[in-house]
Formats: structure tokens, sequence, C-alpha cells
């Protein structure tokens, strides 16, 4: 029996894969050279959907990669000569920081328990080189050249929303802004205006087979990237920012790339702009309630973020009082599929993936599923 995949990367499939899988066999995607004119021109069409789709804008580069953790390495590489700062409440935003302490960075942690979120009124706001005079919050150090934010937290369900991190990033507008957007794009609204970074995945909420990382990335972080090098700083070889961004000029990529998913990634993001972005948002939100609802009112179960403006639309968390490996067992014989929880909380947890390829519909069969018996 076929099952409905409601677990955090993989996950579901959109349901215009299969269609387009087909036409790209047709079209003998998977034979093309990666230099030749049919690729740019997959190329060009996936960043031009994107761009509508997430608003970015042309001083910004999409660029591609083998995955979204291959990213953190190339902007700490690309990005940081001396110190970054990082924002960790979970295991993914921790091991962006981890990677910046590996490549030798000095590195400032501002740390949260897990299940907390980060706000904007958190930190001492700057603006034109003035610092309010505010005590318990949190001030970027003034020599950070890069801020390391996460804009959904896969791990723990935690979401830093969009409107906190542009005005966090208009309070620090000389310091470079990445934004971990892996299981939240398209939902997050990001002002690229201002954020200068941002990367994700594409087998969380663009329901695609795995094996590409995204990066959307800015002429400073370039400039940043051009001044390193020249400075003899390592920042990579053939997927330095410099390498990247000099193919991309021609719609082309240093080596063979993942066309097939380059393909697929385009025609994905061309049927989400026939949706638009902003209903896809508002059906996220709509579907978000109805789960955390459940959670908060349906016996043996409760969310495992407290606070609401904090609780991921796009991957819930819950602690469950059945052992959360017989929960999902007994969901599976139900045609579905929940993520079991992170790490530690592997047995008293499980991941709800609220993702565009799943409908409401489906989302009220996983909760009867749900229920206890």
């Amino acid at each position: 029996m076929s099952q409905l995949y409601f677990t955090p990367g993989p996950a579901e499939l959109y349901p215009t894969v299969a269609q387009h899988i087909q036409t790209a066999l047709a079209e003998q995607v998977g034979s093309i050279s990666h230099r030749s004119a049919a690729f740019r021109k997959i190329y060009q069409h996936t960043d031009e959907q994107l761009r509508t789709l997430l608003n970015i804008p042309s001083s910004h580069a999409i660029l591609f990669t083998g995955s979204a953790t291959e990213i953190w390495e190339r902007v700490i590489q690309n990005c940081v000569e001396f110190e970054s700062f990082h924002c960790v409440n979970g295991s993914f935003s921790q091991k962006f920081y981890d990677t910046a302490n590996d490549l030798k960075k000095f590195t400032h942690l501002f740390e949260k328990p897990l299940g907390q979120g980060f706000d904007y009124d958190d930190f001492v706001k700057v603006t034109d080189g003035t610092t309010e005079d505010t005590s318990g919050k949190v001030k970027i150090p003034d020599y950070v050249e890069l801020v390391g934010l996460t804009a959904n937290e896969t791990s723990t369900g935690v979401q830093m929303r969009g409107v906190d991190i542009n005005k966090l990033k208009r309070s620090y507008r000389s310091k470079l802004f990445c934004v971990d957007m892996v299981s939240s794009a398209p939902y997050h609204s990001l002002d690229f205006e201002e954020v200068d970074s941002a990367f994700f995945s594409v087998q969380k909420s663009f329901g695609l087979p795995a094996g590409l990382g995204v990066w959307i990335v800015n002429e400073k972080c370039l400039a940043k990237a051009e001044s390193l090098k020249a400075k003899d700083n390592v920042i990579g070889s053939y997927h330095s920012l410099p390498s990247l961004w000099k193919n991309y000029k021609n719609f082309e990529t240093p080596e063979t790339p993942n066309v097939w998913n380059i393909y697929l990634l385009g025609k994905v993001a061309e049927d989400m702009n026939r949706v638009g972005i902003e209903t896809i948002r508002r059906e996220t939100d709509a579907k978000a309630k109805k789960i955390y609802d459940f959670l908060e009112k349906t016996e043996g179960y409760e969310p495992y973020v407290k606070n609401p403006d904090h609780r991921s639309p796009t991957v819930a968390v819950a602690n469950t009082i059945e052992s959360s490996k017989e929960l999902i067992e007994r969901i599976k014989k139900e045609g579905m599929v929940v993520g079991s929880g992170y790490g530690k909380a592997k047995d008293s947890q499980i991941r709800i993936a609220n993702f565009p390829a799943v409908s409401m519909e489906q989302v009220e069969r996983l909760l009867q599923a749900m229920k206890p018996v």
C-alpha cells in the first residue's frame, strides 16, 4: 500500500512531480549536457520561477549545490574572515555553528533551550551607529561579519518569524545575514532587499526527491568572498562563491549538477506560482491551526513548543504519552507516515510536516488516525 508522507524530509512529493518526471523522461533531460543551451534554458526557467515565488531581487544569484548542508560550509568560507554570530536552539542551528568552529572562525553563540525561539525583542537595537541602553538583551558584537539565523528549526519545530528576521537585519545593516530556510521555504516571507543570503534543500517544502541545495546570495556576499580570496584565504575551489557566480551569469554551473532536480524544481515552483504564494501561506496557516488545535485538545498529546508565536507552521512537534514508535506504526497501518522525534526525543515525540504537498483533507485524515484508541 502506498503511504502518505507527513515526514519532515524527505517528504511527500508535490502532486505534480510524477507528471513532470514523465515529461522530463520524454524530453531526455537526464542525458543533456550542462553546457548546452537546453540546460541553460532549464536553469533560467527555474531562476525566474523562484524569483517570482520568493520575491528575490536582481542583486541576488540563485545557485545550486549538492545539499543545504554543503551551504553551511560555503557561507562560512566565503563570507567570514574572522567572526560569526549564531542563534542556536536545536540540532540544525547547532550544526551551522559547529561548521564555523570547524573552519576555525571565532564564533559568538546566542543559545536558547530546545523548544524556545528568538524574537526581535531579544536583541539590542543598533541604529545609525547608536545603541539603545537596554539590559538583559543581546548585542551582536561590533566585529561580527556574518549572522546565522534559522527560520525553521526542523529538529524542534521552532520558527523565527520572517518579520523578526527582517527587523533584526535593519538594526544591523553592516553585517551579512544568512538564513537557513531548509524546512520553511517558500512559506517564510523574507525581505531579500535586506537579507543577504538564504538557503534551502528541495526534499522538504518543495516536495522533490533529495539531492539539491539552493543558495540565494547577494552581491555583498560575493564582494566579501572576492576580498577574502585576494588575501589568500581559502574559500573553496570549484564551489567557491566567485566560481559559482561566474558560471551563474551564463546559467551554468562549475560541474555537472543535478540537472534532473533543477528541472523539477523549476516546474514545481511554476505550479506554486499558479496557486500563488499568498494562497500557499494561508493554506499552510489553516492546516497548522488544525494540527495545533488537535494537539492542545486531544488527550495524550501536547505541542512541544509552548509559545504560539514560536510554533512552526511547517513542522509541528508533539509530545506523546503513547510510545512514539507504537504511534507511528499505528498511523502507518492507516496509510500515513509521520516523523519521529529528533535525537534524544526520538521515543517521546513525533514531527508532522505541514508542507504544500499535503491538503487540508489529508491533514484531517491524519488527525483522525492519531486519535487515542
